[in-house]
């Protein structure tokens, strides 16, 4: 027996067909039409169809920058999950998104993430959105995530004090 058969597997190598269930949690994401192109050790990439309603200036047609952000937070988020050995609750603690050019108006968008470190408690992901040509990039992003965000139960804080 190798080592490599007593390495836990990360989850990105045992999600397989059912990388639909990344998202299938987020009413957000799915209420906008984020979908899972593929996944794998440590990675995700994310799509998300044009569509009339996401756009932020009915002028030029280019989808709003909120979205993008949203998207590019979903999909790095996946590749965290996708880089654990277990499921656990994540967070975002930290994502810096450098826009480069507009989204083309009617083209989706993808987003390729790679979660390329994590700590106990912290996980780091790097991520590009691009149109299918990722040497045309529209946004360039790294964040952080904390791992086991809701370990502790919530706190009781009640109204205690407060006169009616």
């Amino acid at each position: 027996m190798s080592s490599d058969d007593t390495k836990p597997k990360l989850l990105g190598e045992l999600i397989g067909d059912n990388k639909d269930m990344l998202l299938a949690p987020i009413p957000f994401s799915m209420a906008v039409g984020m979908e899972v192109v593929s996944v794998g050790p440590s990675r995700a990439t994310l799509r998300l169809p044009w569509r009339d309603d996401l756009v932020g200036n009915p002028e030029t047609g280019v989808l709003h920058g909120g979205i993008i952000t949203a998207l590019i937070d979903a999909a790095c988020g996946s590749a965290v999950i996708c880089a654990l050995t277990r499921m656990t609750s994540i967070a975002t603690l930290d994502l810096r998104i450098d826009y480069l050019r507009p989204a083309t108006p009617g083209e989706a968008v993808l987003v390729d993430a790679e979660c390329y470190r994590t700590t106990r408690s912290i996980a780091f992901v790097r991520a590009l959105a691009h149109h299918g040509d990722r040497d045309d990039a529209i946004a360039h992003s790294v964040a952080a995530f904390m791992l086991g965000a809701n370990r502790s139960p919530p706190v009781d804080r009640g109204v205690s004090g407060v006169k009616s």
